[in-house]
């Protein structure tokens, strides 16, 4: 299948999987995507189960397997989706919660990788898994970081004050840089047994994280130097295209964090003085095209994130390790996030605020991406199918639930006042 015919495929899948959606489930995009892809790829399963191969079958199965899911997340998608995800996010409300964003973003990551790893190994030796706690605390690292496109879809339906809802999207946006410096040192521990150093890892974690900070901010600020009093729309959405591109590769030329580049720079442009200063239609045009690109590829992502049932091994006498780890990531999660959660019930009578914080931490296709980025190995396959469980758990029981939940806890709030 050429590259055009494919990309004729998903148009057609996306539009008519979200015709029905608007029409009969009015389900959040993210969860339409993802329940039609998993639906999909059991109900071709069972199919051929019952019936035998078939050719419906063969060809689904043979175009996800040819599919890089790493590749297309990492490589592609993530540099827009992280630069349309950082316009979306009010600059000005993060600034004023930055101390809990960072310290949740960087401290947060590497304390529930620890808990989630010493849990999960714990989990797997009670239940007779093997599995060696540098795997496990792989796999910490790998579901730690909150997914930024997951956690900003599930925040569109949530009644979440400014406050959190700026903790929540600003951690979101900035952990998968931490997240990715402590996935490649616990997978390096894994793979060759030599325990990291702390102050090396620390190093790192800085290095990257906050290059690429400084990448994105100083390149989102010379392009809006650049193109001040310019007002035409087509110019004005080419540079935003350019440069979240541009950032992204330039990261990873010189060895930073180009999620962290990319939406850093889109939370520049699109904070509040930036767009003062662009003229209505330039303005109008830049978020139409960027909302479109969040959109479409936001389906994309979580129908391809579905269909990797296809593709994925999955051994039911782990189903008692699937549910440990739903428990312990929803557990460790409410652990780092805790502190943050009574400062600001006690501080600012936020009611609930350690429960949004929890729910809200959802886990995405980011967490499955690197999981199958893993080399071949007998506990890749255990890897794999745990991280998978995680995440629909969390896109889907997390991101239906979270909507009602935060709009509750908001009227319990208003109530008391």
């Amino acid at each position: 299948m050429t590259l055009m015919q494919l990309s004729a495929l998903f148009l057609a899948l996306i539009t008519a999987i979200g015709w029905l959606n608007v029409r009969l489930f009015k389900l959040p995009p993210s969860v339409a995507m993802l329940g039609a892809g998993v639906v999909g790829a059991v109900v071709l399963l069972a199919a051929q189960t019952l019936i035998g191969p078939f050719w419906g079958f063969d060809a689904v199965q043979t175009l996800v397997r040819k599919l890089d899911f790493t590749q297309a997340v990492l490589g592609y998608m993530l540099a827009f989706l992280l630069f349309a995800s950082g316009l979306q996010v009010d600059l000005a409300e993060v600034r004023k919660r930055r101390i809990a964003v960072w310290t949740l973003a960087t401290f947060g990551v590497i304390l529930s990788t620890a808990l989630v790893g010493v849990g999960v190994w714990a989990a797997a030796r009670a239940l007779g898994t093997p599995l060696p706690l540098a795997w496990a605390l792989t796999f910490g690292a790998l579901i730690s970081p909150t997914d930024p496109i997951a956690v900003l879809s599930a925040m569109k339906s949530g009644a979440v004050s400014p406050r959190l809802g700026a903790i929540l999207q600003g951690e979101a946006l900035f952990n998968d840089g931490v997240g990715f410096v402590a996935f490649t040192t616990a997978l390096a521990f894994a793979v060759s047994g030599a325990a990291p150093h702390p102050l090396h890892t620390a190093g790192l974690v800085l290095l990257e994280a906050g290059g690429g900070l400084v990448l994105g901010l100083i390149s989102a600020r010379m392009m809006v130097f650049a193109f001040r009093g310019l007002h035409d729309h087509v110019l004005a959405v080419t540079a935003t295209l350019t440069l979240s591109v541009g950032v992204y590769v330039l990261a990873d030329l010189f060895h930073l964090s180009g999620p962290i580049a990319a939406a850093s720079a889109g939370l520049i442009v699109g904070s509040d003085s930036v767009k003062a200063r662009m003229s209505d239609r330039t303005r109008y045009h830049v978020e139409g095209f960027w909302e479109t690109v969040d959109q479409v590829l936001n389906a994309v992502l979580f129908l391809l994130l579905g269909l990797q049932v296809f593709v994925l091994p999955f051994d039911p006498r782990e189903m008692g390790l699937w549910a440990a780890a739903v428990g312990l990531s929803a557990l460790a999660r409410f652990l780092v996030v805790v502190p943050w959660g009574a400062f600001f019930h006690f501080r600012h009578a936020e009611r609930g605020a350690s429960l949004v914080l929890t729910w809200g931490g959802l886990r995405g296709a980011v967490s499955l991406a690197l999981a199958l980025s893993l080399p071949h190995g007998p506990y890749r396959s255990v890897l794999l199918g745990v991280t998978f469980v995680v995440v629909i758990f969390s896109v889907v029981i997390q991101g239906l639930t979270f909507g009602p939940l935060a709009a509750r806890l908001s009227k319990l709030t208003e109530a008391r006042d």
